[in-house]
């Protein structure tokens, strides 16, 4: 039979910590179910120093780890396992996971992003063999060795200055002639002793049983060169984690649309953080988006209980 709960959080990444602390301190029986033990994309971020009230700052891992006790401690049911479906029968939800079924009046889609692959040759074969998407977890495996990342975001700018404490060796590929990141982010990264090469991509990736070099194409004279690499961290990007709600109306890279209080087209299903349609992304506004999604949930709530009791 399944379990009954007033609101349910697919994801435990900062939009779904927040929004389930703010559930539970409202009142509502809040669980949050995740695949992984929770923290999401700021398990990757060695310092985080732009968090209103952090300071100073402290690693992703140790606020993600203080956030879920937190809101453990105020009440909110944490579980991980993985959700198969989200069906809604007149006015309530059934939540399926591969152990058990749940019932609520309602969902926050909170499912975040995964990083996007750059699909070259050596890539899949090396990743684990040199090939990283997260900095924090395999740059210490990498000292003074030398060490390429790509991309041009807050993410690859941030990470590549962590991986340069790490290493003197750092070099940043960029396609383009300039970075996208926040110019603070820009002005770190200049003054690391970085190596910045623009207007290049990788081919491919090279080495037998480990990353040994990589193929850059120059994008404006198409010019190939080889240069020796024993790591590739590689941001490129993220993509939405949309597969339970395929249905719903998303934007044209895939994220989720809301209106401004997180209400998709399905009266009582909201979505938060990196997987809704925004223009910025970030620890505090993936926050804000879960706890706008607690009050509006709490409040939708309220009146479907309300018009039972009539």
């Amino acid at each position: 039979m399944a379990e009954n709960f007033d609101y349910i959080i697919i994801g435990a990444g900062a939009a779904g910590l927040t929004s389930g602390q703010y559930g539970a301190r409202a009142g509502l029986k809040t669980l949050i179910i995740d695949s992984s033990s929770g923290g999401g994309q700021a398990l990757q971020i060695a310092e985080l120093e732009n968090y209103p009230g952090l300071f100073p700052l402290v690693s992703g891992s140790d606020f993600s780890e203080k956030m879920l006790e937190q809101t453990k401690a105020f009440g909110t049911t944490v579980i991980q396992d993985t959700v198969l479906s989200i069906d809604k029968i007149n006015d309530r939800f059934t939540v399926k996971t591969q152990k058990e079924e749940f019932q609520c009046y309602a969902v926050l889609i909170a499912t975040g992003a995964k990083h996007n692959t750059l699909q070259v040759p050596g890539e899949k074969e090396l990743c684990g063999a040199g090939v990283s998407y997260c900095a924090t977890c395999d740059g210490p495996f990498f000292k003074d060795k030398k060490i390429i990342v790509v991309g041009g975001g807050d993410s690859a700018c941030s990470e590549a200055v962590y991986l340069s404490t790490i290493s003197k060796d750092v070099t940043l590929i960029h396609r383009r002639g300039t970075l996208r990141a926040q110019k603070a982010v820009q002005d770190k990264l200049l003054n690391s002793g970085v190596t910045v090469r623009f207007n290049s991509q990788i081919e491919s990736i090279n080495g037998k049983n480990k990353v040994e070099s990589v193929t850059l194409k120059d994008s404006e004279t198409e010019n190939l060169s080889e240069i020796p690499a024993d790591a590739v961290f590689i941001f490129a990007g993220t993509t939405p984690v949309t597969d339970l709600v395929e249905m719903l109306p998303k934007d044209e890279n895939g994220y989720l649309l809301t209106d401004e209080c997180m209400q998709t087209i399905i009266p009582g299903l909201y979505a938060a953080g990196d997987v809704r349609s925004k223009p910025f992304r970030q620890l505090v506004t993936a926050a804000a988006d879960g706890a706008t999604a607690a009050f509006q949930a709490t409040n939708y709530i309220h009146g479907q209980k309300l018009k039972k009791s009539l």
